[in-house]
Formats: C-alpha cells, structure tokens, sequence
C-alpha cells in the first residue's frame, strides 16, 4: 500500500511540485475535449493520508459532507479481510485545501459511515458540515464521484491533500484481482509509470482530466519487485496468471459507491445497486 504517515517522515524538498492540468487530446474528426482544471480545492489532509470531500450528483447542499479516503488510512487501523465498519463513531480531523492547496479550514467527522479493504480498499466519513456550508463559508465545492467504470487510456490525475501534489498519467489497465499480504482488491484501475505515488498519498482522488470527477481512491504500488507481499501487490488474471509490474501503481474505483449513497448522505447497503461488500 501506499503507506499512511504517522507524521511527516520524508522531506518535502525532495517532492516536485503540483503538474499542470493536461487537455485531452483531440481525435480526428471530432471536436476536442477542453479538460478541466484539476487543482487542490476539496481535497484534504489527513493525520497520515490524503482525501477529498465527495458527492453525487443528486446530493443536496443540505446534505452531510462526505470524505473519501482509503480503508487503510482509518484512524482503527487495517480492517481484516472480509472486515467492513459502518456507522462507527469518529471526531477525526481534515484539513480542507483550496485550489491553490493552502490549508483554509478544518472539517470534523461525526462517524465513519464505510469503510472495508474487502474487494476495495475505501472509506467514507461523514461530517459535521453540509456541503451547502463548506461551499458558503469557504467557497469550496466537493468533487463529483463519477456513475460509470473509467476507460483504458482515460487521462486522470492523482491529487495529495498529504503533500499537496498531484501526478498526471493515464489508466493503464486493470487487474482482475489485485493481491497484497492478507488483501484482495477486485478490478483495481493499473496507472501508467508517470504516476509514481508514495507513502501519504493513500486515500488521494483519483481525477478524470477531462470531466474533473472522481474515478477512483489511490491506494497502493509495488515498491521493490515483491511478487503479492505487503507493499507489494501482484496482478492475477480469471485464469490464476499472477504478473508482477515493479514500480507500478494502482487505485480502486469508485462508481460502485454511488448507488449506496442515499439522500441525506445516508450510506446503504441495500439501495438497488449497490454491491459493495457487507457486514
């Protein structure tokens, strides 16, 4: 995994600054696609991860705020394969950024609504705050989860609330089933070699350029060659083919979790369509 931070453990002097938005590339024969400028507003610093506030797009601004992060960057610890936490009472803080990544605000959840690293890796917290009040206090709109399942060759950026850095590349692929340790992810997004995430940028948004909507919630990259170790995680096919890609890094998609939104921000596990794993 792309190791949470118990505290700032690398030097910041050693890290690039934030890339510029890309612009989709125009096919031939169609009018060209005018990316969107992907910067840091919505997203937010954790204790030791990234994360952004989140929505569908039938939320209400009277609605609870959301923030999406990883299930590993839960202030519990790891939950245990086949391990989902719903409803659990939480005050963890965020830092909530502007575009330009300056710190503007501090945002309190009230409670973990999801969380699981069974077949994702993901959390949602819900906060104290509406959106409708983090818009008009701050001027700060959550980013927008998107409905459908990425395309290869998608452009995405990959935005650190953590470091305040965001990497451009494209998806690569995906992997059937991802293995890491005792975890097993199901169609994880495969990033192309540009974006070369670290420790601390767990739990970052994974950024269509060109609609500027969440695709998925970075996670995880194989740091030194291992073959399905912690750290480490292994590609397997439908027929059992396990491939090691050194340096590669991945994410887990999110328009699974759009169905399980409910009004009022409500996480349920029942909502038609939503087939995120259950207690």
């Amino acid at each position: 995994m792309n190791k949470p931070l118990a505290g700032t453990l690398l030097a910041l002097a050693l890290l690039g600054v934030g890339a510029a938005p890309a612009v989709a590339a125009e096919t031939a024969g169609e009018p060209a696609v005018e990316a969107q400028a992907v910067d840091f507003a919505g997203t937010v610093a954790l204790s030791n991860c990234s994360g952004s506030v989140v929505r569908t797009a039938a939320s209400q601004p009277s609605d609870p705020a959301l923030v999406l992060s990883n299930g590993h960057c839960l202030e519990t610890g790891f939950p245990a394969p086949g391990e989902v936490v719903v409803d659990q009472r939480s005050s963890r803080s965020f830092g909530l950024l502007d575009s330009a990544g300056s710190r503007v605000a501090t945002l309190r959840a009230s409670k973990i609504a999801y969380g699981t690293m069974t077949d994702t890796d993901v959390s949602l917290y819900q906060l104290t705050s509406t959106y409708g009040q983090i818009e008009s206090r701050y001027g700060i709109k959550a980013l927008e989860l998107n409905d459908a399942r990425p395309a290869a060759g998608t452009a995405i950026k990959v935005v650190s609330g953590y470091w305040k850095r965001i990497y451009s590349c494209d998806v690569d692929g995906f992997a059937y089933l991802l293995k890491e340790g005792a975890w097993t992810w199901k169609d994880s997004i495969r990033y192309t070699s540009s974006c070369d995430t670290i420790g601390g940028t767990s739990g970052s948004p994974v950024v269509d350029a060109a609609t500027g909507k969440v695709v998925a919630v970075n996670n995880t990259g194989n740091e030194d060659g291992g073959r399905c170790t912690d750290n480490n995680p292994c590609e397997v096919d439908e027929s059992g083919n396990v491939t090691v890609r050194e340096g590669i890094n991945y994410g887990q998609q999110t328009h699974t979790l759009v169905p399980c939104i409910g009004p009022g921000s409500r996480i349920d596990l029942n909502r038609a369509g939503c087939a995120v794993p259950k207690p």
